[in-house]
C-alpha cells in the first residue's frame, strides 16, 4: 500500500541557527514541507524563547534550495491582511516560488488577546476569518486591490510585482466544522487538519476522526467547488509518540492515514525535550515515506 508524502514542523523557539540545522536536515531528508508555528507564543513554551515566523522563513529559503517552506498557521488573532500579503510575497520571492501558507481562524489563546482586543464570540471569529482569508487571497492575486469589510478595509492596496507563484502563493486552510470546510474548498490548494479536538486521542479514534473530515470536505468540495483538487494534509500532535513504536506500527499508521484520503502527513522533527518524532526513530520514519 502506498504512504502519504512527508512533511514536518520545525517549531520557532530553537535559535536561528537550530533552526536553519533542522530545516537543512528535514530538507536533506526529502520532506516535501517544512513548516513552522505562526504564532507570538505558545502553550507550554509561552515562557522560553520564540522567534518571529517570517524572519525565520526568509533565512530557511536562504539556506535551503528544494524543500517547500510555510507557516502553520497564519491567523486573524493578530495579522492584519494588508501588511501580511505583503509579507507573504515578498517571501515567496526569496524562497524562488517554495512558499507555502497555512491559515486558520486562531485559538481563543494568548494571541487572541495579546492586542487587547475585544473577545469574539465564535460566530464573529469565523466571519472574521472568512473576511480575513478572502481578503489576503484577493491581495495576493493582484497588483491593485479595493474592500470595505465589517472587519477590513484595503485603500488602494498595491502587490506589485505580485508573488512568483500563480496566481498567488497557494493557502493550505486548516478548517473543520461546515463552514470553514466550504471556505478551505473554495480557497485552499490543501487543507489540514489535525484530527478531534479531545487531547490524545487514541490512534485509531483519531484516524476514523480524520476520515470523517475527509468525506466532509469531499461534502463542501461538492457544493461549493465541484470537481476541485485539494491535497489533503493530516498532522501528528507534538506530544503523540505511539504511531512511532517500531517501524510496523508506523507503516501500519502512515498506510491508514493514506486509505483514510489523506495525501501528506505532517510530523514534529525530532527535539532537545523529547517530543515529536523520537529521535530513535526518525531514520525509521524517513525510510517509510523514502525507502532505504
Amino acid at each position: 500500500m502506498t504512504v502519504p508524502v512527508l512533511s514536518c514542523l520545525v517549531l520557532p523557539d530553537q535559535a536561528p541557527a537550530e533552526f536553519l540545522a533542522r530545516v537543512r536536515d528535514a530538507e536533506q531528508a526529502g520532506a516535501r514541507t517544512v513548516w513552522t508555528y505562526d504564532h507570538l507564543s505558545w502553550r507550554d513554551l509561552a515562557d522560553g524563547p520564540w522567534f518571529s515566523t517570517v524572519p525565520l522563513l526568509a533565512a530557511a529559503a536562504g539556506a535551503t534550495s528544494t524543500v517547500r517552506l510555510g507557516a502553520q498557521v497564519a491567523t486573524p488573532n493578530f495579522r492584519h491582511p494588508v501588511p501580511f500579503a505583503k509579507e507573504v510575497m515578498t517571501l515567496d520571492h526569496v524562497a524562488a516560488g517554495r512558499l507555502e501558507l497555512g491559515v486558520g481562524a486562531g485559538a481563543e489563546d494568548a494571541d487572541a488577546r495579546v492586542l487587547g482586543q475585544t473577545p469574539l464570540s465564535r460566530k464573529e471569529r469565523a466571519d472574521r476569518f472568512e473576511e480575513w482569508a478572502t481578503l489576503l487571497a484577493t491581495l495576493l492575486e493582484q497588483d491593485r486591490t479595493e474592500f470595505h469589510g465589517s472587519f477590513y478595509s484595503a485603500r488602494d492596496a498595491r502587490m506589485i510585482p505580485g508573488c512568483v507563484q500563480r496566481p498567488r502563493v497557494p493557502l493550505t486552510v486548516a478548517a473543520a466544522g461546515p463552514r470553514s470546510m466550504r471556505l478551505a474548498a473554495r480557497l485552499g490548494s490543501a487543507w489540514v487538519t489535525y484530527g478531534p479536538y479531545r487531547q490524545s486521542p487514541p490512534p485509531q479514534e483519531w484516524l476514523a476522526a480524520i476520515a470523517e473530515q475527509s468525506r466532509s470536505l469531499d461534502a463542501a468540495i461538492a457544493q461549493v467547488a465541484p470537481g476541485r483538487r485539494i491535497r489533503r494534509i493530516a498532522q501528528v500532535a507534538l506530544d503523540e509518540a505511539r504511531p512511532f513504536r517500531d517501524a510496523d506500527t508506523y507503516r501500519q499508521f502512515a498506510e491508514n492515514v493514506a486509505a483514510a484520503g489523506f495525501d501528506e502527513l505532517t510530523v514534529h522533527w525530532p527535539r532537545s525535550d523529547g517530543r515529536g518524532v523520537p529521535a530513535a526513530a526518525l531514520d525509521m520514519v524517513v525510510a517509510t515515506h523514502h525507502g532505504p
